[in-house]
């Protein structure tokens, strides 16, 4: 049986990285919290 996390940087930057963040309202609050990293 396989693992249930199955690395795959392409995936995770597609689904969470700073281009898919870009365009909702998830970095713009981050970004008001003081965040200081803001996206994978």
């Amino acid at each position: 049986m396989k693992r249930t996390y199955q690395p795959n940087k392409r995936k995770m930057k597609k689904t969470h990285g700073f281009f898919s963040r870009k365009d909702g309202k998830v970095l713009s609050s981050r970004r008001r919290k003081g965040r200081k990293v803001l996206s994978k």
